[in-house]
């Protein structure tokens, strides 16, 4: 069988490579620094060099305050500095609790990214959400300043309909490099919505949250029966377990996304690298696609 599973590294715009799989700092919070170095180094052995997080991480999940999870990722860098230059740094900014989101804020926010983390620039920058109060001309303009500045190599969006992104980038041409999805066996509105087919149009790099469903990936009771049966039959021919399908799966399209996997599970964490070694034919995604569906596709 052809197999559509793509283990090979991807580029992020035309400088930088990161791996299949990423790692995302929602949950790394309310931890002692050594704790959180430990996850950190263990990922990047692993091969999971994005390493993306969020100002607003840390209002939730446990979490102390809006930036917590910066800062604590911050005091590991501080702690480790060697781990910088192994790492594709990644952040997010644009959400302002109460607001909710404000792209014109995004130089200031960007700013005190930098700052909790410790660094000079983040190879990486993404608007959160969109902010549909803000001309994206102006959102461009902010976004060319960090660049100019040299706070920022790369920009990217997350969860921008298509048409958002299309209006960004009619004032950024060629500088929206990524953008963040939800997208799993159980979600799968960036195959019909758009979402893929414009990555692929433009050479952007689909950067995956959720890509095992909040973990109900790992719950048959959580799916529809019909997809738990073909994600379990494969799991069994293949020797691993269902979340691992569940990676392999969304490894498996030609925009060659990238899972962000967010466990603070060791062993999870590394069980996650066998989903680059599964094996899954047109049939199987189709299968998959079609059971999370509840229907044939016509």
């Amino acid at each position: 069988m052809t197999n559509l599973v793509d283990q090979s590294p991807r580029a992020l715009g035309s400088d930088l490579h990161i791996g299949p799989l990423g790692y995302g700092c929602w949950r790394l919070v309310n931890m002692p620094v050594a704790e959180a170095q430990a996850r950190i180094e263990h990922v990047l052995a692993q091969g999971m060099n994005l390493i993306d997080t969020a100002d607003v991480y840390g209002l939730d999940w446990g979490g102390t305050a809006f930036g917590s999870a910066e800062e604590l990722l911050g005091q590991v860098l501080k702690a480790a500095p060697g781990l910088r230059e192994q790492m594709v740094l990644a952040s997010k900014g644009g959400i302002i609790p109460g607001v909710p989101y404000d792209s014109a804020y995004l130089e200031q926010a960007c700013n005190d990214s930098l700052q909790r983390l410790g660094v000079e620039y983040l190879d990486l920058y993404q608007i959160h959400r969109p902010d549909m109060l803000t001309h994206p001309q102006e959102t461009a303009r902010v976004l060319q300043r960090l660049k100019d500045s040299g706070k920022v190599r790369t920009f990217g969006v997350s969860n921008y309909t298509t048409s958002q992104t299309s209006a960004l980038m009619a004032y950024l041409p060629s500088e929206i490099i990524s953008q963040q999805p939800q997208y799993s066996a159980l979600h799968l509105d960036p195959l019909f919505d758009g979402t893929f087919d414009q990555c692929m149009q433009h050479q952007q790099t689909p950067l995956v949250w959720s890509p095992l469903a909040g973990g109900r990936l790992g719950d048959s009771s959580a799916m529809p029966d019909a997809l738990a049966t073909v994600l379990q039959t494969l799991a069994e021919r293949e020797g691993v377990d269902v979340p691992t399908i569940g990676l392999a799966f969304v490894l498996a399209h030609p925009a060659r996304p990238v899972a962000l996997l967010g466990s603070l599970n060791l062993e999870r964490l590394a069980l996650a690298q066998q989903a680059l070694s599964v094996q899954l034919d047109r049939t199987d995604v189709y299968q998959i696609i079609q059971a999370s569906m509840g229907e044939a596709l016509p």
